[in-house]
Formats: structure tokens, sequence, C-alpha cells
């Protein structure tokens, strides 16, 4: 035996799902797109020194050494100002490609971040 219910019930009912199902789809896309890597700078090198990522994460550079270090791109895409011990530096990475940065201050520190699609 089926219950009949009111038509207020019914839509009530069906714009709860409808909510639902479209909460889920946006947190679903949110959690998708806030991926985050880090590296870290000590005794004069970044590590890892090869980072892949996927497009859309942050990557964050932290300094571990007890001098300051920058964290630029061969392409000037992006360049942090001198991070003192402790400080960070983050950059999100839209597009996929190969990103070879350095230190502005010691260039043979090197690194390269390869975003992938």
């Amino acid at each position: 035996m089926r219950l009949a219910l009111p038509n207020q019930l019914r839509l009530s009912a069906a714009a709860a799902l409808l909510a639902g199902v479209l909460t889920g789809a946006v947190a679903s896309y949110a959690v998708v797109g806030a991926e985050e890597a880090t590296a870290t700078i000590d005794n004069f090198t970044f590590a890892p020194a090869r980072l892949t990522v996927k497009a859309g994460t942050t990557v964050t550079w932290r300094n571990e050494d007890d001098i300051p270090h920058t964290v630029t791109a061969s392409s000037r895409l992006f360049k942090s100002k001198a991070l003192d011990t402790d400080d960070s530096f983050s950059f999100t990475f839209t597009a996929p490609g190969t990103y070879e940065y350095f230190c502005s201050l010691h260039p043979r520190m090197t690194g390269t971040v390869v975003v992938e699609p």
C-alpha cells in the first residue's frame, strides 16, 4: 500500500535530495582541487629536488636552513622574498608543464616542479 503525500511534502523531499546531490558535487570538487605539496630548503638544497604534482596544486617551500634563501622561477613566473629561517612561500601551479627554479642568492641551488594535467 502506498501512502499519498501532500504536494508540498513531495516538493520538499525532492528539493532536499537535489540540494544534497549539489552539495556533494561541490564538496567533491573542492577536495579534488585543493591539493598541496611541500618542499623544504635546508643545507643549501631544495628537497625534493624534483617534485611532481597535479595541476591546481599549491606548493609551499619552507626554509629550514640557518640563512636566507629565495624561490625564483627560471621563467620569472614566481619569486619569493628572501625567506629567513622558518619562513615559507607558496605558489599554485595551474598549468601543466615543467617549472625550473633556483635560489637567487645561491644560484647553484636548483629544483624542478613537474605539473601533470
